[in-house]
């Protein structure tokens, strides 16, 4: 299903991993797949609550521990600024779903990165 949200169809998910060469663009691009089916989950089936919302992030975040090896094999790593850089997406996601007090470290809390 496409995103109707115009503000989420507009957003260049990951753009400081892919404006850093270290970050390979195959990757990023895995990265942002994830990013946008979340998006899509939450536009298909929009959670009531946080309570309804942190258990998507975390399956996606778990989706992003899963990449990681795939990040160690390419000689990169999801290191301090990937991991910024991707809390902050889930935070973007997050408020542009109207889930504005969502907190961020709860967003991603099952991450291993």
């Amino acid at each position: 299903m496409p995103l109707t949200n115009q503000k989420a169809l507009e957003h260049d998910f990951l753009k400081g991993m892919y404006d850093d060469g270290y970050f390979p663009d195959h990757l990023v691009d895995k990265g942002k797949a994830i990013l946008l089916r979340l998006c899509e989950q939450i536009e298909t089936d929009p959670p009531s609550d946080l309570e309804a919302l942190y258990p998507l992030t975390h399956a996606a975040t778990e989706e992003f521990n899963d990449l990681q090896e795939e990040f160690f094999q390419a000689d990169s790593e999801i290191e301090t600024v990937a991991r910024d850089l991707i809390a902050e997406e889930f935070w973007f996601i997050a408020t542009t779903y109207g889930f504005s007090e969502a907190d961020i470290e709860e967003l991603v809390a099952t991450r291993d990165w």
